[in-house]
């Protein structure tokens, strides 16, 4: 009898471990697996050129250069995603403008040049992530708004960025139908990131926004109700120069802004519904300049303003659990410059901002609110921030301020509204 037990026992214990390598195999088949690799050897390069006169609507254009690109989704079933993506040769983008006479509409240009792109989004189902981007070519992309005598009567948006790495990922979920995002990004670029934009109108009645962004590296994660949140994000800039640059000169402008940001690692994460879990570490070298030049001679309202960060995190959940654990090193200079001249008007307002390592970490306080952060930042780097503002008639309100950190930490606890 004893014998039997023993043998009825051994058996029970091979059925359940057959039962759950079944199960495990079932598990496994209904997550899908993406196995994507990239390696763009050539440069890409895209360009437009835009000649017309006395418009009386709208003036779009738009431009892009684009290295290596993936996009997908998942909804409803988990999907493992494995990539590699290597951008080796040049990605450069280029508008050129020339807008004779009164452009009555508004004027919208973006112009984008990108090394590799990835973006996913899952919906009510998991995404599992490992992808590895580098960026070895240069990445430059321009806005230039030829000749002195364009009247942009409807104002305008004229937009330039440059970027080495982009990472893009979305979770949504739905009550019991969650949504998370998992998993590992590695991001290296060695080349140069550069984005101008250059414009000389004569007249600008109604609100016009110049503006350019460089960044080496970027991931933004961004999750709705009933998602999490679990990233392990590494990011290396080491080129020679990541430089957005905005110059602007106007003849009237009642309403002109012109802004610049430059950046050489970007990590940010926003959550909605669940628990937030970040791993960052980012190591800049590369020499970080966002500039802007911003002039008028009769002017309504001026704003310019210009910012460079070597590294930067921003950790954001609108619900209870974040949890960050952030290294930083910067070891490049990092410079921001922002300057206004004008002869008469009312209001002008410039700034300009400047940090090596930043990070910013908040928890929803309503909901009890749990913030757990472990920060480590070193900054070697030079770090300066100028603003200049000459008015050499007469003027109504002037606003400017210069801010420069080394290493900058925000943490704490927030309500989401109400007093």
């Amino acid at each position: 009898m004893v014998r039997l037990a023993r043998i009825r026992l051994a058996g029970t214990i091979a059925a359940t471990a057959m039962c759950a390598a079944a199960a495990t195999e079932v598990a496994a088949q209904d997550r899908g697996l993406v196995l994507n690799e990239q390696i763009q050897l050539g440069d890409v390069i895209s360009g437009q050129t835009l000649n017309v006169v006395d418009v009386s609507d709208q003036v779009t254009a738009s431009t892009a250069a684009q290295g290596n690109s993936l996009i997908g989704g998942a909804d409803g079933q988990a999907v493992d995603l494995r990539s590699t993506q290597d951008m080796r040769g040049e990605a450069s983008a280029s508008t050129t403008m020339t807008l004779g006479g009164d452009t009555n509409g508004l004027v919208t240009s973006v112009t984008q040049a990108r090394g590799n792109y990835l973006a996913g989004t899952a919906t009510r189902a998991q995404i599992g992530i490992d992808a590895t981007q580098s960026a070895s070519g240069d990445v430059t992309a321009s806005s230039l708004i030829t000749g002195q005598e364009a009247r942009m009567v409807g104002g305008g948006t004229i937009a330039v960025g440059a970027y080495g790495n982009t990472v893009a990922l979305a979770g949504n979920g739905s009550g019991s139908d969650r949504a998370s995002l998992v998993g590992s990004i590695d991001q290296t670029t060695t080349g140069q990131v550069r984005a101008t934009n250059q414009a000389s109108p004569r007249f600008v009645r109604d609100p016009a926004e110049f503006s350019s962004q460089a960044l080496a590296n970027a991931v933004q994660a961004t999750s709705g109700p009933s998602t999490n949140q679990e990233l392990e994000v590494r990011q290396r800039s080491s080129g020679a120069m990541v430089e957005a640059g905005t110059a602007v000169y106007a003849g009237n402008g009642w309403n002109l802004a012109a802004r610049a940001h430059a950046g050489g690692n970007q990590a940010a994460f926003y959550n909605q519904g669940g628990s937030l879990i970040t791993t960052t570490d980012q190591d800049n070298s590369a020499q970080i300049r966002g500039a802007v030049r911003l002039s008028s001679y009769d002017f309504g309202m001026a704003t310019a303003a210009a910012s460079a960060v070597a590294n930067e995190v921003t950790v954001g959940n609108n619900d209870i659990y974040v949890d960050i654990d952030n290294t930083q090193m910067n070891t490049g200079g990092v410079e921001a410059t922002a300057s206004f001249v004008g002869q008469k008007g009312y209001d002008a307002y410039v700034g300009a901002n400047a940090a090596g390592n930043s990070v910013t970490g908040y928890a929803c306080a309503e909901c009890g609110g749990d913030l757990n952060a472990r920060n480590v930042q070193t900054n070697t780097g030079n770090v300066s921030a100028i603003a200049n503002t000459t008015i050499n008639g007469n003027g109504r309100n002037v606003i400017a301020g210069a801010n420069a950190v080394g290493n900058a930490a925000t943490f704490y606890v927030t309500r989401t509204g109400g007093n």
